[in-house]
């Protein structure tokens, strides 16, 4: 194993984690105390089971009071309407795709041009799998100014992340630049978006077919380590 492209890059890997802790709400009060912080949590995990049986437009903060069984007055102590917790719980499940992708690409030991994106992108399905209320709000319907202007910047941040990884880690030749490592993550943010448009598991044809559209792409600009076999 080449250990000096790995313990490169994963400094970029722990740099992500870094800034994805350090990511701002939106403008709303973090709680300090763990209590809150599980109230918090106990909101937006009913607030999900809302959105995906009943959808997004018939939320109501009432609704999630309700079905989290604290007061309206308590959970505007934390949000300021619907469109906060919606906003909150995109924010809470990009940060879990963050961290199952520093997971998934922490064991890749000699990774290719090939393995990142397919490592990337199968990181993300399995969080949308586990995140049903995320398809609804993000993938299929994007009526939150505040969440599809957070998205548009979560992309340009793993984006560049990557972008660091692929180079320090040497599989990037110095032809690809940041923007088109973005042109390659929004891509994949359709295909997702086609893939989960009428099938909540994703379409895997669409999915596997988006993979190997985003490595091509990439692929032109890859060096002999980003390109190289597996014996």
């Amino acid at each position: 194993m080449n250990m000096c492209h790995v313990s490169v890059s994963y400094s970029t890997l722990r740099r992500m984690s870094a800034e994805r802790s350090h990511e701002t709400t939106s403008g709303r009060r973090v709680p300090a105390q763990a209590r809150s912080r599980r109230k918090v949590e106990h909101i937006l995990d009913a607030a999900a089971r809302l959105v995906v049986s009943q959808g997004v437009d018939a939320l109501t903060t009432r609704g999630i009071a309700l079905a989290a069984d604290v007061p309206v007055a308590s959970l505007y102590q934390y949000f300021s309407d619907k469109e906060d917790v919606l906003l909150a719980l995109a924010q809470r499940d990009m940060a879990e795709m963050d961290a199952q992708v520093i997971e998934d690409l922490a064991g890749l030991e000699e990774p290719t041009v090939a393995e990142l994106v397919g490592t990337t992108m199968r990181a993300f399905v399995a969080v949308y799998h586990r995140r049903r209320a995320f398809v609804e709000i993000y993938l299929r319907g994007r009526t939150n100014a505040a969440v599809h202007e957070f998205g548009r910047d979560h992309n340009a941040r793993i984006a560049q992340t990557l972008f660091d990884y692929a180079r320090e880690a040497g599989l990037a030749s110095a032809e690809l630049t940041a923007p088109m490592a973005l042109l390659a993550v929004e891509v994949g943010d359709r295909v997702f978006q086609l893939a989960f448009e009428h099938d909540a598991d994703g379409d895997p044809v669409l999915i596997e077919e988006g993979i190997a559209m985003v490595t091509a792409y990439l692929e032109r600009y890859a060096t002999p380590a980003g390109l190289r076999t597996k014996r």
